[in-house]
C-alpha cells in the first residue's frame, strides 16, 4: 500500500473538519468540547482509501484558531501534501496566511486549494475569490495548484476533489521505509484491556509487533505490544502511515506529545541545535540572543537563538544560527522547524536543522562547516560531521540517527569516504583523517614533552599517554598502530630516536652508586640509604637505578635492594659451586656462603625463585639453572 499523509490548513470555521467528514465519512473532531463548540481544538485524523490504486491517504485535520497554532504545528510535521481550505463567503483570513507561511517554511512541496461553502455565494463572487486566491498563493508551492469549489452540505465537487487528491498523491514520492524507525508522538491515551497507546505519523523506517522500542527524551525502553493504522490491526507499520502503537508496561503519565518513538540506541536527545534560519517577509526584527518558541516534529519548547555573524535578522533575511533549548528534543539533520515570537505569539520563520548534536564552536571557527551542512551532498555532510566530532570520532550507529537519510545511502557515503581515505573506521568508531593526523601530532608532542621533563625515564606509561589525550582505549591502540616514530616497550611509550643521556652530575651519581653497591657486596646499602648518603631525592635515585638496571650494571632485587652486576655474578657462581656438592640448600647455608645476613639472604632467594634459578621445596631450595 502506498501511504501518503495529507494535512488540512486554513482559518477557523472555514469548514476543514466538515470537508474531511464529507470526503471520508469520519468525523476528525473526537473531543466532546469540539463537538459542543463546533470548532477543532486538537489534531484530528481520518483516512481516504483508493484500493484500486493501492493508495491510502491519511488525513491530519488541524485547528484553525490563532491560539491553537501550537496544535496545528504538532500535526503539520509529517505531512506530504496540504489541502488549503478557504471559505468562499469569507475569503482569505489571518490563519489562511499564517498556515500557508508555515507550510512554505516546512517545505511542503505539493497541495491544492478547496474553496468551501461554495453553495453560499454567487458565481461572480466565487470568481472574484478565486482571483484573490491566485494572487495570494503566487510564489508559493501552491502557485499552480487547482482551486476547487466544494460544498460539504450539497456534496458539490466532492468526487472531483477526491480524484484530484488521488492524482496528486500518486505523483508524490512516499516516505521511505529504508531509514530507521522514527515516530513523533502526537497523542497518548489508554484503552481498556490494552493499556497505553501512542499515535503519530511514522517518518521513516518500519516497526513490527514484539520489536523493541525506545521513547525519547524520557529514555523509556519498551516493546511493541500491538499496532493499528486507522483503526485496523496490522503486523508491521512503515514510513508514511498514521500509526497507533500499544506499548508494553508503560504508564500513560510517563509520556507526552513531543516524545519520539524510535529504534533503540540510534538516537540521542539534544538541547543544542545548529540550523539555517529564514524569516518571513512581514515579521519584526529578530535580535541576537532573543527568546523564541521552537517547534520541531510534535515537540515545542522555548529556545534562545544565537545568530552567527549577525546581531539582528530583518524580515525576509536568512542566516546560520544556534538554538539553545530549554527542554531536550529529538531531531535529525535535514528536519524542518518553525519559530514563533516569544510574546506576543506570532510565526517568525523557520528553516532546516543542520546539526542536532554540534560540538562547541568559537567565533574563529567561521561558518564554512555550516554552509557545507546546508548546501553539500550527503557524503560531504557526513564528512563534516565526522570531522567536527574531533579526536574522539563518532560511533557509526549514531550517524544513522544523526541525519534524515536512507540507511543504504548513508552506508554508500561512508564507503566512498573510507575508500578515498577521508575517514577511517576502527571497530565501531569513525574518525576523520584530519583528526587522526591531529591525534598523532598530539601524541608525539605529549611524549616529547615527557622526555624533556624526564630525561632519565625510558618512556611514558601507556595509560598516562592515553589519559593525556583523553580518547577511547580502543581508538588509542589504533592511533598507536603503524607509527614508526614511537617505540612500545611493555607498558612504556617513547620516541624511537630517544636515548637517555646522563648529565655530568648524574654520571657522577651513577659512579658513586656503583661504588657503594660494589663495596657493600652481599650487604649492600638500600636505595633509601644511598639516596641519603648522596643527598639525592628518591625520584631521581629511582631514575638512575632504572638506567643502571637497563644497562645491566645493577640487578634490582626488589624496590629497596640492588646488587652490582659483579656481585650478582659472584652469587650465581657461589650457588653453582655449592650445588655441585649438595642437591639442596637452606637459608642458613645460603646466608653463610655469601657471608651476609638473613635480612638480605631471604630477598635474594625470593628473587632467584621468581627467576626460576632456584625452586623452593619446603624449607630448602633446589638449583634449576643448568650449565
Amino acid at each position: 500500500m502506498r501511504n501518503i499523509i495529507l494535512g488540512t490548513a486554513g482559518h477557523i470555521d472555514h469548514g476543514k473538519s466538515s470537508l474531511v467528514k464529507a470526503l471520508t465519512g469520519i468525523d476528525p473532531d473526537r473531543l466532546k468540547e469540539e463537538k459542543e463548540r463546533g470548532i477543532t481544538i486538537d489534531i484530528g485524523f481520518a483516512d481516504l482509501l483508493f484500493p484500486e490504486s493501492g493508495l491510502s491517504v491519511g488525513i491530519v485535520d488541524v485547528p484553525g484558531h490563532e491560539k491553537l497554532i501550537r496544535n496545528m504545528l504538532a500535526g503539520a510535521g509529517g505531512i506530504d501534501m496540504v489541502l488549503l481550505v478557504i471559505a468562499a463567503d469569507e475569503g482569505i483570513m489571518p490563519q489562511s496566511r499564517e498556515h500557508l507561511a508555515i507550510c512554505n517554511l516546512l517545505k511542503i512541496k505539493a497541495g491544492m486549494i478547496a474553496l468551501t461553502k461554495s453553495d453560499l455565494v454567487e458565481k461572480e463572487w466565487l470568481d472574484l475569490v478565486k482571483d484573490e486566491i491566485k494572487n495570494f498563493v503566487k510564489n508559493t508551492f501552491l502557485e499552480n495548484s487547482p482551486i476547487i469549489p466544494v460544498s460539504s452540505k450539497t456534496g458539490e465537487n466532492l468526487e472531483l476533489l477526491k480524484q484530484e487528491i488521488k492524482t496528486l498523491a500518486m505523483s508524490i514520492a512516499p516516505k521511505t521505509s529504508g531509514g530507521i524507525f522514527r515516530m513523533p508522538v502526537d497523542r497518548v491515551f489508554t484503552m481498556k484491556g490494552f493499556g497505553t497507546v501512542i499515535t503519530g505519523t511514522a517518518l521513516s523506517g518500519s516497526i513490527s509487533i514484539d520489536d523493541p522500542l525506545e521513547i525519547l527524551p524520557c529514555n523509556i525502553k519498551t516493546k511493541v505490544r500491538g499496532l493499528h493504522s486507522h483503526g485496523k490491526p496490522i503486523e508491521t507499520a512503515g514510513a508514511g502511515q498514521r500509526v497507533a502503537i500499544n506499548l508494553q508496561a508503560v504508564e500513560k503519565e510517563d509520556l507526552k506529545r513531543g516524545d519520539v518513538a524510535v529504534i533503540p540506541s540510534k538516537f540521542s536527545s539534544t538541547k543544542t541545535i545548529n540550523a539555517f534560519l529564514e524569516l518571513l517577509s512581514d515579521t519584526p526584527v529578530l535580535k541576537n540572543k532573543s527568546l523564541v518558541h521552537f517547534y520541531s516534529g510534535t515537540s515545542e519548547t522555548i529556545a534562545r537563538v544565537l545568530l552567527y555573524e549577525k546581531e539582528e535578522l530583518k524580515a525576509g533575511e536568512n542566516c546560520f544560527c544556534q538554538f539553545r533549548l530549554q527542554d531536550p528534543v529529538i531531531a535529525m539533520a535535514g528536519d524542518r522547524y518553525i519559530i514563533r515570537r516569544f510574546s506576543p505569539l506570532e510565526t517568525l520563520g523557520g528553516g532546516e536543522i543542520l546539526d542536532p548534536s554540534p560540538m562547541k564552536r568559537k567565533k574563529k571557527d567561521g561558518i564554512d562547516d555550516l554552509r557545507m551542512l546546508y548546501e553539500g551532498n550527503l557524503e560531504q555532510k557526513i564528512s563534516v560531521k565526522i570531522e567536527k566530532a574531533g579526536v574522539n570520532g563518532i560511533f557509526i550507529n549514531l550517524i544513522n540517527g544523526w541525519i534524515n537519510a536512507e540507511a543504504g545511502e548513508i552506508a554508500d557515503s561512508l564507503k566512498k569516504l573510507k575508500k578515498t581515505g577521508e575517514i577511517i573506521q576502527h571497530e565501531d568508531i569513525i574518525l576523520h583523517k584530519k583528526s587522526l593526523d591531529l591525534l598523532r601530532e598530539r601524541l608525539f608532542a605529549v611524549i616529547e614533552a615527557f622526555h624533556k621533563k624526564n630525561p632519565l625515564k625510558h618512556g611514558m606509561p601507556k595509560e598516562e599517554v592515553r589519559a593525556n589525550l583523553r580518547i577511547d582505549p580502543r581508538l588509542f591502540n589504533f592511533v598507536l598502530s603503524g607509527l614508526k616514530r614511537i617505540t612500545l616497550e611493555k607498558d612504556l611509550i617513547k620516541l624511537s630516536d630517544f636515548k637517555i643521556e646522563l648529565s655530568g652530575k648524574e654520571e657522577e651519581h651513577s659512579a658513586k652508586i656503583l661504588s657503594l653497591l660494589s663495596k657493600g657486596m652481599f650487604q649492600p646499602p638500600t636505595r633509601d640509604e644511598m639516596a641519603t648518603a648522596l643527598k639525592i631525592d628518591i625520584r631521581r635515585m629511582n631514575d638512575i637505578l632504572k638506567i643502571l638496571s637497563k644497562e645491566g650494571k645493577v640487578v634490582r632485587i626488589n624496590e629497596s635492594i640492588y646488587l652490582s652486576a659483579d656481585s650478582y655474578k659472584n652469587m650465581l657462581e657461589s650457588l653453582k659451586s655449592f650445588f655441585s656438592k649438595k642437591p639442596e640448600i637452606t637459608i642458613a647455608e645460603f646466608r653463610d656462603i655469601l657471608n651476609t645476613t638473613r635480612k638480605y639472604a631471604l630477598p635474594f632467594l625470593e628473587y632467584l625463585d621468581a627467576g626460576n634459578i632456584t625452586l623452593r621445596t619446603g624449607d630448602v631450595r633446589k638449583f634449576l639453572l643448568k650449565g
